[in-house]
């Protein structure tokens, strides 16, 4: 299994950010997805998951304003980030659902 985030940067509060998770090694589009982030400090916190049929749910600090989506073609997963805030700074991962995210992440900072 290899996970490859993509998208992140520095950003300022209000901004936008596009991240990217390129998967290989399993069968993607059978596969439910999530993205978690870990702030400096701080554990592990699950943002948003999309089950192979599309449905998606997310955690109640991003809802509205992430949106996860995914790409079976291209064994891509998406999370879309609005009206980003400081609070949202951390390295965000992409893992298979039930599993602890095993890539490098990408760095998201926001800057008040």
């Amino acid at each position: 299994v290899q996970l490859v985030e993509s998208g992140g940067g520095l950003v300022q509060a209000g901004g936008s950010l596009r991240l990217s998770c390129v998967a290989s090694g399993f069968t993607f589009s059978w596969s439910a997805m999530t993205w978690a982030r870990q702030a400096p400090g701080k554990g592990l916190e699950w943002v948003s998951g999309i089950y192979s049929d599309g449905s998606t749910y997310y955690a109640e600090s991003v809802k509205g304003r992430f949106t996860i989506s995914r790409d079976n073609a291209k064994n891509t997963v998406y999370l879309q980030m609005n009206s980003l805030k400081p609070e949202d700074t951390a390295v965000y991962y992409c893992a298979i659902r039930g599993e602890r995210p095993g890539g490098q992440g990408t760095q998201v900072t926001v800057s008040s």
